[in-house]
């Protein structure tokens, strides 16, 4: 059989992996929306096609987490063409349907711009072709049909001789590793895939689950070469900066947090301090429908989540909701609270500020020293959560500079991602005997390199670091 790197091969978005048994059965593991490829695009107006491969000839995909850089491109692999199905978590599903939707109402104003700019050319056949790969709401109905929902732990028989098994990973609600197993010429082949790794002790979710032994194993490595640098209780960390932005100083808090995931994260934190009774009695407003509709769902599988939180709402009947908590749902609404004279803490995507409602209450707080950014995740570069974690003095908003006088900060206590330490814990699941080989993918290549050196001294001598398109031999 054959494994080839299609995504997230040495950068961290756009995961898709396709294994290729010798019957021509292929699977693909997730199908992500690539920034790394939009971005491309972008700079050197080169169309770059979104799949090397021929969508109609892909029998199966196996989807680890809901997450856009891991589900993006479904959409578009059905357009083309695919008609098997996708399995994944009753979770991931109901996740998936809400960002997928959200995506294609994204796009959906994306094409209107498109038409009404004085570049377009519908006669161009590579802006034609990025046009064309925008999918929108009835495209999304259309793969949500191929869903093939799972419980965790079940073995699934998806192919002549090829089983499916999802493993608990915590990272975000319904988020799966995938142990494959192909039975080819008498011979059984197992195939380890981490899909994003979650950390422990993370609100809400419970620790990620070992990994069964396999023959080869498929490791993420975001944090490939290094520790989260935020310790202690998220509590204690998120008291200290409202007390700070919006009691010591009658300031704005201005969170950006992706609205699935993230978001729970921090409402969950901010109601425990209500229920404590510490939560300074300031207006919080949540500014994202998406969020909003996500918390939903989070409540809805309540049983995946781990024993502190389902303790919590067992006492207290609500995860989320709390005194001087507001739920922004309008635009206007939205706009509203940038004349506020009342100190406040807003949380808005998107995490990066990179689109979404964040990117209006960053431009009207950016140049007021009373206001505060706290960056919970993590800000990829070319980004400007990123430029901002990175001292950017001015940004630019509706072709003019604005001076950044807010006070920005960060702490990574909200993270998602297990850091290097649990990825080494996830990898010694596997014996060095045994394991045939590593790969290593969805991260920076340095910390690929930095991890696979990691690997080495723990006795992990056969690490691969795949470029895009590579394929090996299993």
């Amino acid at each position: 059989m054959r494994l080839t790197f299609w995504g997230a091969a040495r950068q961290v978005t756009g995961s898709m992996h396709l294994l290729e048994l010798e019957n021509d059965f292929k699977l693909l593991i997730d199908c992500g929306q690539d920034l790394e490829r939009e971005r491309k695009i972008a700079e050197d107006g080169t169309y770059q096609a979104i799949f090397p491969f021929e969508p109609s000839q892909i029998n199966a995909v196996v989807l680890t987490h809901a997450h856009i850089d891991h589900s993006g491109f479904l959409p578009n692999l059905v357009r083309e063409g695919f008609e098997g199905e996708i399995y994944c978590t009753h979770a991931t599903y109901d996740l998936a349907n809400l960002l997928l939707h959200d995506a294609a109402s994204l796009n959906q104003r994306k094409i209107k711009k498109i038409d009404k700019s004085k570049k377009y050319n519908p006669a161009h056949k590579e802006q034609r072709l990025l046009k064309r790969e925008l999918y929108l709401a009835p495209h999304v109905n259309q793969t949500l049909g191929h869903f093939k929902l799972l419980s965790f732990k079940q073995r699934k028989k998806i192919g002549d001789g090829l089983y499916i098994t999802l493993i608990p990973t915590g990272h975000l609600l319904g988020a799966a590793n995938v142990v494959v197993e192909a039975e080819e010429n008498g011979k059984t082949t197992r195939i380890g895939f981490s899909g994003d790794l979650g950390r422990y002790d993370y609100p809400l979710l419970s620790d990620p689950e070992p990994t069964p032994e396999v023959d080869y194993l498929v490791c993420e490595s975001t944090y490939g070469n290094r520790h989260h640098r935020a310790t202690g209780d998220p509590e204690e960390i998120v008291l200290d900066v409202i007390q700070r932005a919006c009691v010591d100083k009658p300031g704005r808090l201005l969170v950006p947090a992706f609205s699935v995931g993230r978001t729970q994260a921090l409402l969950y934190i901010l109601n425990k301090l209500c229920v404590e009774e510490r939560l300074p009695a300031i207006k919080i407003y949540t500014d994202s429908p998406l969020a909003k509709a996500s918390t939903q769902v989070y409540q809805k599988h309540l049983s995946l989540l781990n024993k502190e939180a389902k303790d919590f709402y067992k006492e207290n009947e609500s995860l989320f909701d709390f005194e001087n908590l507001v739920y922004l749902d309008s635009t206007k609404a939205s706009k509203a609270i940038a004349n506020y004279t009342h100190p406040y803490m807003v949380v808005s995507s998107s995490g990066m500020i990179q689109g979404g409602r964040i990117e209006y209450h960053i431009k009207q707080n950016i140049q007021n020293s009373l206001a505060t950014v706290l960056l919970i995740g993590y800000s990829a570069e070319g980004t400007l959560g990123h430029d901002l974690l990175n001292g950017r003095k001015y940004i630019v908003a509706d072709k003019h500079e604005l001076a950044v006088n807010a006070t920005i900060e960060n702490t990574d206590i909200f993270s998602g991602h297990g850091d290097l330490e649990d990825l080494i814990k996830f990898v010694k699941w596997q014996s060095p005997e045994k394991l045939k080989k590593v790969f290593l993918v969805h991260g920076e290549h340095s910390s690929m390199i930095d991890f696979k050196q990691t690997l080495g001294n723990e006795g992990y001598a056969q690490v691969e670091i795949p470029e895009k398109g590579q394929s090996f031999e299993l």
